[in-house]
């Protein structure tokens, strides 16, 4: 494998987590833009968009999105990092990209179960009016997610079969 691996999709969706298995299982370094994006600005994602706004947050993200280049890495985006500026198109250029559906629902379960605070974009939403902005989202984002090389439902889709998929994309590419 020649390129990085992008992993894109909503909040919630799994990245971190399919991210860290996916790199150890095709002997890669994984990387997770957030991560990187704190280690980078010195605080927590939340007070930064605070302080400097979601413009500024977002060009930031772009700039060290751009910067993960190694091709021995898988990299964890952030939710909205496919969505904004030339960042998808950057993607698909420079990586192999995966997205990683769920259902707005499945969403909902997950983040319901997660730490919302931690989560700027939320703004502590509850209830129905969490999953009608689940819903909202992932409308508004979906053509940008669906521009993946590969599309992975990640309720159902095991470790070997995307690990297969990345191979079966970089030998027909």
């Amino acid at each position: 494998m020649d390129k990085p691996i992008f992993l894109i999709g909503f909040m919630g969706s799994g990245k971190t987590t399919l991210g860290k298995k996916l790199a150890k299982q095709l002997n890669k370094q994984f990387i997770d833009l957030d991560e990187k994006i704190v280690q980078y600005i010195g605080m927590s994602i939340p007070e930064y968009f605070n302080q400097h706004g979601e413009s500024e947050f977002r060009k930031l993200e772009s700039k060290l999105l751009k910067e993960q280049t190694d091709k021995n890495t898988v990299i964890s985006t952030g939710g909205g990092s496919p969505c904004y500026f030339d960042n998808m198109e950057w993607i698909r250029n420079n990586g192999i990209s995966l997205y990683l559906q769920l259902t707005p629902k499945a969403l909902y379960s997950r983040l319901q179960q997660s730490n919302i605070g931690s989560r700027p974009a939320l703004g502590g939403l509850q209830g129905d009016a969490l999953l009608e902005f689940i819903e909202s989202k992932l409308q508004e984002r979906a053509p940008y997610y669906l521009q993946a090389h590969i599309h992975i439902d990640q309720i159902s889709t095991p470790l070997e079969i995307i690990c297969q998929s990345i191979e079966s994309y970089e030998q027909n590419v």
